[in-house]
């Protein structure tokens, strides 16, 4: 036996001995935080997995059957127009204003087709950072200048963090160009068939996940009070679509759908049963249905088993350290408050770091940001927070990195958290 080759495995089972052995359990702070943690998982399981993440997943596998890669190539592959590629990556990220978490698996399916990696970051931080709501709800609630200020910065920065990614890798790019096989076949369907099933695809997504706006009244409000009836018209017209298009039997479609409904009227306060059950038989239908669909849930599953257990762990580790919106992880909330106080250099820093590493929740940041905001916080750090804070989570990172290697992701997240702290100091000084 060579004892040299076993001192790694041994140091482990030293290391992990001396870490069980010493857990401080009993310990309020760290109970709690292992509590937090949990509650955090808990809570993302049941608002986001299943709202946000499946349909997600869906849509990343159609774009890897559905979407021909001579599409993407043209519009946002390396050799695209730079102008017409960050509009489209930029305006595509906008409209499905999701959180950090469910951009994953769609930056994901446009860069392993073929986008380029300059417009496939612009869309992986428009998604999350410029979201209509969420500018006018900042506006509203922290005032007009920190709301215009944030979209000012969010648009920026989409365009500016994914040229220089793409400035800098340029030589990664190249390779990773060169071996990319752009097969000779043009579209399978027409063009427009395919743009009507991604827009009722994502008109589901958006609106299954509409947020309760703060006031009662007016066009967002009533929006949200008729997202379901939204969705389950976008459905409707989908399952159609499907069934004209895309080689669904009518039948498989037709039962689907009484049966989401009998849900619905069974159980109209969790709508989340009747989503649930559409997408299980959407699976249903797509995996016995012809090739082409199988291979559209073939996708997805391989998006779903790639992100989610990396994802879950994320949130784990960010509800341990930091716990959930209004309640404390290991790390005390005082602490945070006071070294984001002022508009120092090492302030707006800070607020960066905590806002790239803690995990947002569409909107939740506009609250949290008020309530450090009435403890001290500056409003340049303010801004920092919510530039870098929405784009980025330690989840959205662990997922990343699986996407596009970790020297990519350290410079991806260096570079929103400068421009956050740069952006932060500026707004601090006028």
């Amino acid at each position: 036996m060579n004892w040299k080759e076993e001192l790694k495995p041994l140091g482990i089972i030293v290391v992990v001995f001396f870490a069980t052995f010493f857990l401080p359990v009993g310990v309020y702070r760290f109970d709690n935080a292992l509590k937090e943690a949990l509650e955090l998982v808990k809570w993302y399981a049941e608002e986001h997995v299943l709202l946000c993440l499946v349909p997600a997943f869906f849509i990343a596998g159609a774009i890897g059957v559905f979407v021909s890669q001579n599409a993407v190539m043209k519009y946002l592959g390396p050799a695209a127009k730079k102008m017409v590629a960050y509009l489209v990556a930029s305006v595509s990220g906008t409209i499905l204003a999701v959180c950090s978490c469910t951009i994953l698996p769609l930056f994901a399916g446009i860069y392993k087709r073929g986008a380029g990696l300059g417009p496939a970051i612009a869309f992986l931080y428009s998604g999350p950072a410029i979201s209509v709501l969420s500018i006018i709800l900042t506006a509203r609630i922290l005032g007009p200048e920190i709301g215009i200020a944030r979209a000012i910065g969010a648009i920026l920065f989409s365009v500016v963090i994914g040229f220089l990614m793409e400035r800098i890798f340029k030589n990664e790019e190249a390779e990773r160009s060169a071996q990319i096989h752009i097969p000779e076949s043009g579209e399978s369907k027409p063009i427009y068939q395919t743009v009507i099933y991604f827009f009722f695809m994502v008109m589901i997504l958006v609106f299954a996940n509409w947020g309760k706006p703060d006031v009662q009244e007016g066009l967002w409000w009533t929006i949200f009070s008729a997202k379901w009836v939204i969705t389950s018209i976008s459905a409707v017209f989908f399952g159609i679509i499907l069934v004209l298009w895309y080689g669904h039997k009518a039948w498989k479609i037709a039962l689907i759908a009484l049966v989401s409904a009998l849900f619905a009227f069974a159980f109209p306060y969790i709508p989340m049963i009747a989503f649930s059950a559409g997408f299980i038989g959407l699976t249903w239908s797509a995996s016995t249905s012809n090739e082409e669909n199988g291979s559209w849930i073939y996708a997805s599953w391989d998006f779903a088993k790639q992100i989610l257990p990396v994802l879950l762990m994320g949130v784990f580790v960010a509800g341990f350290l930091l716990g959930r919106p209004g309640n404390e992880g290991i790390i005390p909330n005082t602490w945070v408050s006071a070294l984001v106080g002022g508009n120092s250099l090492f302030a707006n820093f800070f607020s960066s770091i905590v806002g790239a590493f803690m995990y947002f929740a569409t909107l939740t940041e506009v609250p949290i940001v008020q309530g450090l905001m009435g403890s001290g916080m500056g409003k340049g750090p303010s801004l920092a927070l919510l530039l870098a804070g929405p784009a980025l989570s330690l989840p959205n990172m662990l997922v990343i990195r699986s996407v596009i290697g970790t020297k990519m992701t350290v410079v991806f997240v260096m570079l929103v958290v400068i421009m956050a702290t740069i952006s932060g100091m500026i707004f601090g000084m006028i």
